[in-house]
């Protein structure tokens, strides 16, 4: 047994960098350029997302270290997740939700490039006693979640037949990669999310997933709720996969940073498709009144 958990840990980043890759092709293989192009065009949607995703998110999750005893790792695991918006599964969540799919479509490669340029920036500023340069952050980021993300977008503009047939074969590898980089992360870090129990870690992630989901949704300032559900959601979902590879890049980091990050993603799973259901009965309403 103590064989198969030296494997699994000591391929545990090996893993997530697969999960990331092949989840960003996967997601570029889907992005339309022309919505892409309208949603920033859209300068009052853009300055509410870059708002929520990086002014709010970091603020909430200082509030929450401040008011909540948590242990210095968790503090740290806290905020590098709330520079990492949106899950790749999204577009799942905002179709239950009756969401604004084009508008999905468009924020979703918008919040992944601006994750991949502020999360080396913002991260080494926030987290205090750790040294590490932005390019020793960004270098991982871009490798694993910005060129895959490129790569993807570039067939689907210039080769387009060729991302419709293997768009299949590659949203199973990605369903595949997640599923078991889920298990992974359980079987590796359970332990440890038990031992959280009592350390305030999990009710830290929940407050910051509840309270930034609650204010983007009802402070959209004119945004339609079709689009204001997109943007809950998104903000209510962590990108996982970019914050442990930034996470495995820090010098000597505390495993108990990665088992934060693997709370906050399971608290995705669990909150998001809840909010969506809200969301979608709150849709079925308006257009009941229509």
């Amino acid at each position: 047994m103590s064989a198969i958990m030296q494997f699994l840990e000591g391929n545990f980043g090996l893993m997530v960098f697969i999960f990331t890759v092949t989840n960003l092709i996967y997601l570029g293989l889907q992005v339309k350029m022309d919505e892409v192009v309208a949603g920033l065009k859209d300068k009052k949607s853009m300055a509410l997302i870059f708002v929520w995703s990086w002014v709010l998110g970091p603020a909430l999750a200082y509030l929450i270290a401040w008011v909540l005893p948590l242990a210095e790792p968790f503090v740290i695991g806290l905020l590098l997740c709330s520079l990492a918006p949106i899950t790749p599964f999204l577009p799942l969540t905002v179709d239950e939700a009756r969401g604004d799919m084009n508008f999905a479509a468009a924020l979703v490669p918008v919040v992944m490039v601006g994750t991949v340029i502020l999360l080396p920036l913002l991260g080494p500023l926030m987290i205090k006693g750790v040294s590490v340069s932005a390019w020793s952050l960004a270098k991982p980021l871009l490798a694993s979640v910005l060129l895959p993300l490129v790569i993807g977008v570039a067939v689907r503009r210039y080769a387009e037949l060729v991302a419709i047939r293997t768009l299949p074969a590659v949203n199973v590898m990605a369903k595949l990669t997640s599923v078991i980089v889920g298990v992974w992360c359980v079987v590796v870090y359970a332990q440890e999310m038990i031992e959280t129990a009592g350390s305030f870690a999990l009710l830290s992630v929940m407050l910051f997933m509840v309270a930034i989901g609650w204010i983007s949704y009802q402070f959209g300032f004119g945004l339609k709720q079709s689009q204001r559900s997109v943007i809950s959601l998104a903000m209510i979902t962590r990108n996982g996969g970019p914050v442990l590879i930034a996470t495995l890049a820090l010098p000597n980091a505390d495993s108990r940073i990665v088992t934060l990050v693997v709370l906050v993603n399971v608290g995705g799973f669990i909150l998001a498709p809840i909010a969506a259901r809200i969301f979608g009965k709150q849709a079925e309403k308006n257009d009941a009144r229509y």
